[in-house]
């Protein structure tokens, strides 16, 4: 990584964990360039303000789910061709690499922001939208794909259903770290798992046809 990249990816490191401890508006550029250990203009170079910093934290932070999306779903796609056990599999997967995080997962930065927005400008609010469109939309086309093989009990909405499992995610980790149990977040995952299966389960009388 070039010297450049790497000072702009710690002055991210540190003001996310900031921004997670104590929120957006009491992390101070003062504090992220002392801990950083670099200058008044060495920080500007980077970020020209703090819109801007918030940009690269919600950016940095969606490239990170992104990565790890594509880890655990494409090695579910790797271990079979069924889309509905690509997505049981894949959220098993998931919440087995939430419960090896030592300390819990540290918390969402796109969470911990949108309660917030009235510190960000238009575009700041804007992409924080945009990043949890992208997530429902992510999970949305898997279920889709589930719709179209399997029948379902009764009518389902799969972008609701998406929603609902991005909620379990996003609501584990406020729940883990509310209550200092971090094993809320795989648990919830895996409630959520376990609420896929259930949609996509054949009624009883069907299963005992068959």
């Amino acid at each position: 990584m070039r010297k450049g990249n790497a000072t702009r990816e710690r002055i991210l490191e540190i003001a996310e964990a900031s921004v997670l401890a104590k929120g957006f508006g009491a992390t101070s550029i003062e504090e992220i360039i002392a801990e950083a250990e670099i200058t008044k203009s060495g920080f500007f170079y980077h970020f020209k303000d703090k819109n801007e910093l918030a940009r690269g934290l919600v950016s940095r932070y969606n490239d990170q789910n992104d990565r790890l999306l594509a880890e655990v779903f494409g090695r579910a796609g790797e271990l079979t061709e069924d889309p509905l056990q690509q997505l049981l599999i894949g959220l098993n997967l998931f919440a087995e690499r939430m419960a090896a995080i030592p300390e819990g997962h540290p918390g969402c930065i796109v969470a911990t922001m949108s309660y917030q927005d009235r510190l960000f400008d238009r575009d700041v609010r804007e992409m924080i939208t945009e990043v949890a469109e992208h997530w429902n939309a992510y999970f949305t086309r898997m279920i889709d794909s589930i719709i179209a093989v399997y029948p379902t009990r009764d009518p389902v909405d799969s972008a609701a259903l998406a929603r609902a499992i991005c909620c379990a995610i996003d609501g584990g980790i406020i729940m883990a770290k509310a209550l200092n149990q971090p094993q809320i977040l795989p648990e919830q995952m895996l409630m959520a798992r376990q609420m896929i299966k259930l949609t996509f389960q054949p009624p009883l009388l069907d299963r005992a046809a068959a």
